[in-house]
């Protein structure tokens, strides 16, 4: 139902004024209550963050902002003194670590605590905020800002902004995101993402710049058996599963990649590239069987599992 037909039943009383609220927040009233109870969890973002493998320090961070933007609520009630809320982040990390992912999800969790009225996210890179003359550099960037007003400014790979020196246009990228954060500091949030060395080396490159981001997370490497977990749900909501031999095939190269990879861990990514082929390679395999069931179907076997879907 859409809002103005929820309106008639409620003018009609068809319908309650809770039974409304309810329709409002996306839930069909006409459903029985366990799937309203499904539905209610499908759209919870805060579930959807404690699910995702490892990420302990995300996972803490969000419950001290959950209690945090209570408290200020309260404290708004009693007429006490609330201070602005301002969470401009930094995303410390290897790739496949989840930074991008939990931008994402924090958009839609920050939107349910009234933080933000859109809670969506804008995801950008070097190539979206600098211009090649003079002037275009900080009109793109206020663009990309005003893009993402209530809600996520994401830039990933943040440092390359300062690779080019003094005279670089990536400079005034910087200059043009610090004035916005102050001038619309309670209008959006900014997320500067990349290698952790590398987001250390820039945020030196303007003084006042580290000062403005009060929360700075690092997403560290996934251990092995995170990475496999990761690996069974990507194969479980594609309906496939590993044999034994595979599993420890599987977690053998992820041994192998993590100690001899480690300052370039691609984590998740690594897992997704290695399932994807194997997925392709039992398809081969099984191409050439005339009869296969079901279990041979879902089933990622040893001889699937290969280092070449590395890359």
């Amino acid at each position: 139902m859409n809002p103005d037909e929820i309106y008639e039943k409620v003018k009609l009383g068809k319908i309650s004024p809770i039974e409304a609220m309810k329709a409002l927040k996306g839930v069909d009233i006409n459903k029985d209550t366990n799937t309203q109870k499904k539905e209610f969890v499908a759209l919870d973002p805060t579930k959807e963050l404690n699910e995702l493998v490892g990420l302990t320090e995300v996972k803490e961070l969000v419950k001290e902002l959950e209690a945090y933007l209570t408290i200020q609520k309260r404290r708004e009630t009693e007429g006490l003194i609330v201070e602005p809320v301002v969470l401009h982040m930094i995303f410390k990390g290897n790739p496949g670590t989840g930074k991008t992912t939990v931008a994402r999800i924090l958009g839609k969790i920050l939107k349910h605590l009234n933080v933000l009225s859109k809670g969506h996210l804008v995801e950008v890179e070097r190539a979206d905020l600098v211009g090649e003359y003079i002037g275009q550099t900080a009109q793109k960037t206020r663009d990309k800002v005003n893009s993402a007003l209530e809600g996520i400014l994401f830039i990933d790979e943040a440092y390359s902004l300062a690779r080019g020196g003094e005279k670089d246009f990536g400079k005034e990228a910087i200059d043009t995101l610090v004035k916005a954060m102050e001038d619309k500091k309670e209008q959006f949030i900014l997320i500067l993402a990349g290698y952790s060395d590398q987001m250390d080396y820039f945020l030196k490159t303007n003084p006042g710049l580290k000062s403005r981001f009060p929360i700075q997370i690092d997403f560290d490497n996934y251990t092995v058996n995170d990475l496999l977990k990761i690996a069974k749900l990507m194969l479980t909501k594609r309906d496939y599963k590993l044999s034994i031999p595979a599993e420890q095939k599987l977690k053998s190269i992820l041994e192998k990649q993590l100690t001899f990879s480690l300052v370039n861990f691609s984590n998740a990514r690594l897992v997704r590239n290695i399932i994807e082929k194997s997925i392709r390679l039992q398809a081969v395999r099984l191409i050439k069987e005339r009869k296969v069931s079901r279990d041979l179907l879902m089933t990622i076997e040893q001889q699937d599992i290969t280092e070449g879907g590395i890359s």
